[in-house]
């Protein structure tokens, strides 16, 4: 009959020393002993066999796992071996996946997906999703194994943005987390995106425009009031070229004399301004602007002020390395009177695109003007500019403000087409 070894007893264990006779084993059956080192330590020992090869696992130190947790050690390693899994193999695995879930937390994956990605984006875009997620989402979620985020967690995100009244920056926010999610799956570290899960869950967000202004005379009026502006004089042309241009308020902003060709009659806004860029090591063209006889006579004066420095529209504090703020604009029109419900920098852009297509120009040239980003079939064949349409666009829409702010008659209906 086969020994049988009694079970340890507490006092055992305690009692147990290393000796030179040898006895320095203590056994508590199924194969579980403690061994006891010169050192003093006393360690816990799993002897097994699987698949014929023998086999020992190390259960830890005792006291610190006590006679009651190592039974409960050796019992959760036979289990694994009645299912014909090796305990030994399965925590190196568990230690491998603790490892990797160490490194690829969520912030550590969306900051290396940020710096892969964001090359490709306007400065402004990729400051706003660094600082939401920052603000929103690293406190949270971001020292989680990415794989372990769960649809209850990114939901808690947005609820927190939803009940604070900021329902668009949620919607916005939920679809950066989705394209991280998409990014850590691609990468094998992830295995579902939560943030597509819970895209049902949010309150619908309402598409609003910048706020503008499209009625003629209120055109005109606003015109007049720029004219009249009392503040400096640098910010009183960038109020006079933005609706000239109707480019985006940072691209206005951030002008440099050195892209402006006044031989050809354009502005040359370099592509890693523009909002819309598609990879980062291609070689993007410029969006041009062409300028019109206003916009020529404005910056012709404008540069006796600023054309010794490098921005067309300096700081005031650092006028050598920075342009004006980005919201030196909608002061000066809340400073002049327009409330930011009527009209905002932005929204000379939206004011251009409805009278020009009123007046009849392609939707086309208007858009490539905006420097709306092309989609879908158009995206890969129409490398179209419309650039002679574009320049008889511009002025155009010059003389039309002219009109406006003077009272003159408006200019007759353009001819449209690129010939």
């Amino acid at each position: 009959m086969p020994k049988i070894i009694p079970p340890l007893t507490k006092l055992q264990c305690d009692a147990l020393r290393c000796s030179t006779d040898g006895a320095n084993r203590l056994f508590d059956g199924g194969g579980l002993y403690l061994e006891a080192f010169p050192t003093g330590s006393k360690l816990w020992r799993l002897k097994y066999s699987i698949d014929g090869k023998a086999k020992l696992l190390a259960l830890g130190k005792y006291p610190a796992v006590s006679l009651a947790a190592a039974r409960e050690g050796r019992e959760a390693a036979r289990q694994l071996i009645a299912n014909g899994i090796d305990p030994m193999a399965q925590r190196k695995a568990s230690k491998q996946k603790a490892a990797m879930d160490a490194v690829n937390t969520f912030e550590g994956i969306a900051r290396e997906w940020f710096a892969k990605f964001s090359t490709t984006w306007a400065k402004s875009y990729s400051s706003k999703v660094l600082m939401r997620l920052e603000k929103h989402v690293f406190p949270w979620i971001g020292s989680k194994p990415i794989a372990e985020v769960s649809a209850s967690d990114v939901l808690a995100i947005l609820a927190r943005l939803e009940n604070a009244g900021t329902l668009e920056t949620a919607h916005k926010l939920r679809g950066v987390l989705s394209r991280i999610f998409l990014y850590a799956i691609a990468t094998a570290r992830a295995e579902n995106d939560p943030a597509h899960a819970v895209r049902g869950s949010l309150a619908p967000s309402e598409k609003r425009n910048f706020p503008t202004i499209t009625d003629p005379d209120s055109i005109g009026a606003l015109l007049r009031a720029i004219d009249g502006y009392q503040g400096q004089y640098v910010t009183r042309c960038a109020l006079a070229l933005a609706p000239l241009f109707f480019v985006r308020p940072g691209e206005l902003r951030q002008a440099q004399w050195n892209e402006f060709d006044f031989s050809e009659g354009v502005w040359r806004v370099p592509a890693q301004r523009l909002k819309m860029r598609t990879t980062a090591k291609a070689k993007h063209p410029p969006h041009i602007v062409p300028l019109s006889r206003q916009a020529l006579a404005i910056l012709d004066d404008l540069r006796h002020l600023t054309g010794r420095g490098k921005f067309v529209f300096p700081g005031n504090r650092s006028p050598l390395t920075r342009p004006m703020s980005d919201n030196t604009i909608n002061a000066a029109l809340r400073r002049m009177g327009y409330g930011k419900t009527e009209i905002v920098g932005h929204g000379f852009r939206h004011m251009a695109s409805t009278l020009l297509h009123e007046m009849g120009f392609t939707h086309e040239a208007i858009e490539c003007q905006l420097s709306h980003k092309k989609k879908g079939v158009s995206a890969v064949y129409n490398k179209a500019e419309y650039l002679p349409e574009r320049r008889k666009m511009m002025q155009h829409w010059a003389d039309y403000l002219e009109a406006l702010k003077y009272g003159h008659p408006l200019p007759a209906a353009p001819i449209t087409g690129q010939s």
